[in-house]
């Protein structure tokens, strides 16, 4: 990762803690009262093709030790009733502040994908893995709309698996590669504000209009 963009991740990541932690806090309240114990996911994911880390998250699931792969229809029943709400705003990614401070992921990349992914499909991932991964980007905007669309009327998990390979990881890994061969700072900013204000535009710079043609 370029020296520029970690002091920017690290800059906006302690501003965002100070401006943020009395909503952190009332997050993790309402989830314990709520819902109960425990109050944070957290799950394996890859920042290379080798290294692993744990991605933490404010829980909006009930446990489940089968639990395996992607969200899709097959787990909406274990949705908790505070999961509902943080899963809309991406509330429960705000412990991800946590992550980008030690370095596993960036404000902006390739969302981090878990182990037996990597392991099923290396070499796409040795690439799409070259950019760090971040809590949001390229695919996350432009393709998360149509994931859930393609994962929501699942039934099982072996369904949510086969249409999750099939469909999803191929569409993300291009849109992962189109952000790698244009990002900047300026551009990681672009994709921020888009998370932001959902209606922004997503492709900013000239040269990637020209890029994604």
């Amino acid at each position: 990762m370029a020296r520029s963009k970690r002091v920017m991740d690290v800059i906006w990541a302690l501003l965002l803690i100070l401006l943020l932690w009395p909503l952190i806090m009332a997050v993790a309240a309402w989830v314990l009262l709520l819902d109960g114990r425990p109050v944070f996911y957290k799950s394996e994911r890859m920042r290379s093709p080798t290294e692993g880390f744990d991605l933490w998250k404010f829980r909006t699931m009930r446990p489940d030790g089968a639990d395996r792969g992607v969200s899709g229809g097959d787990k909406r029943h274990r949705i908790t009733r505070s999961g509902v709400f943080l899963r809309r705003y991406r509330l429960d990614e705000l412990p991800q502040l946590w992550n980008i401070l030690r370095g596993d992921i960036s404000f902006v990349g390739p969302r981090p994908p878990l182990r037996h992914y990597v392991e099923a499909f290396p070499d796409l991932y040795a690439a799409v893995l070259r950019s760090r991964p971040g809590v949001t980007g390229l695919a996350t905007l432009a393709f998360h709309a149509r994931e859930e669309a393609l994962l929501a009327p699942c039934a099982d998990a072996d369904e949510t698996e086969a249409v999750y390979i099939r469909r999803c990881i191929p569409a993300k890994a291009h849109l992962d590669l189109i952000y790698q061969r244009n990002r900047s700072i300026c551009w990681d900013h672009w994709l921020i504000l888009a998370t932001v204000f959902r209606r922004f535009p997503l492709r900013g710079p000239t040269r990637l209009r020209r890029a994604s043609r």
